[in-house]
């Protein structure tokens, strides 16, 4: 059953991304050329574990300087807004078209975090990882480590087109408000944290 919803997932995935890329392609250019007029730079392009902890390229608009300054201080004015309303995830739509990522599933995090999974929360690359997924719509930043990867482990167990069908409403939830999401994990039966 998992592997009969991925594949179907997979076709699904890349017929929206084609049809968002083409919808899309205005704002897409447009955060572009201001973002070579004044970083000089477009893509911010980072190494993360995909699908099986294969490595894949990883794409974002780029919202920080290259400076020694602080973290937060390193925040373009520009990449702040993308921020806040997630634009700077967009061209990920790239890597749904190429086949490295999905729309829902567990956030791909840095290659050095590979070792510090147990056997159990290793079980989030068996599925494609997502722009969105369980752990973003229910607390994002404000979950711990551990429950985001619990979080991913449930979504293994118990994916369907009807849990990636909560996921994307909650996600558009969270993007009409523009604030961090608060939905509670027990909204999804089954989770507890």
């Amino acid at each position: 059953m998992l592997f009969s919803y991925n594949s179907v997932k997979l076709t699904m995935d890349k017929l929206m991304a084609a049809c968002l890329t083409f919808t899309l392609s205005p704002l897409l250019i447009l955060i572009s050329l201001i973002l070579y007029a004044t970083e000089r730079k477009v893509l911010f392009i980072q190494q993360r574990p995909g699908l099986n902890g294969k490595p894949f390229e990883m794409y974002k608009f780029i919202t920080m300087t290259e400076n020694s300054l602080p973290y937060n201080e390193r925040i373009t004015s520009l990449g702040r807004f993308l921020r806040k309303l997630s634009l700077d995830e967009l061209p990920q739509i790239l890597n749904i078209l190429k086949g490295e990522m999905s729309f829902i599933g567990p956030r791909p995090f840095l290659m050095e975090y590979m070792t510090l999974y147990s056997a159990h929360h290793k079980r989030r690359h068996d599925v494609m990882p997502g722009i969105t997924g369980l752990a973003q719509v229910t607390g994002r930043n404000g979950l711990r480590w551990e429950n985001k990867l619990d979080l991913d482990a449930y979504y293994v167990d118990n994916i369907s087109f009807g849990l990636d069908i909560k996921i994307i409403m909650l996600t558009i939830v969270y993007f009409l408000k523009g604030c961090p999401g608060s939905y509670p994990a027990t909204k999804f039966s089954g989770y507890h944290s």
